[in-house]
């Protein structure tokens, strides 16, 4: 039996990891917690907008072996966080696309996209 170099023995575990890594949602900033996803647009007198935010999460490699829930938890997680870092609390949500592979059942990747807002 043929043994594996330990470089290549590294560079199969870092892969192994990073694998496993991208299966996990994305996790949400402990001060971005707070952010409020909406559906309905929030009151124009109490909140001001601050612009477009988008959150994601999957991809053509990681994103078959991610479940759907982390996949979309992931992707809430991130759109949190784009809000948060433009002073927002309040996200309303615009659209929503969950996109599958041909060759695989179930999601690959999802992507959120709304606008952030300051509400008081």
């Amino acid at each position: 039996m043929k043994k594996l170099s330990s470089r290549k023995m590294i560079g199969a575990i870092i892969f192994c990891v990073l694998i496993l890594n991208g299966c996990s949602a994305i996790s949400v900033k402990p001060e971005a917690n707070q952010v409020m996803i909406v559906t309905e647009k929030p009151d124009h007198d109490r909140c001001e907008f601050l612009g477009e935010v988008s959150g994601s999460q999957g991809n053509w490699l990681t994103g078959g072996y991610t479940s759907d829930e982390n996949l979309i938890m992931g992707a809430r997680n991130d759109l949190r966080n784009a809000a948060y870092k433009l002073g927002g609390n309040t996200v309303h949500v615009q659209h929503v696309s969950n996109s599958g592979r041909h060759e695989a059942s179930g999601t690959s990747s999802s992507t959120i996209i709304g606008n952030a807002y300051n509400c008081r």
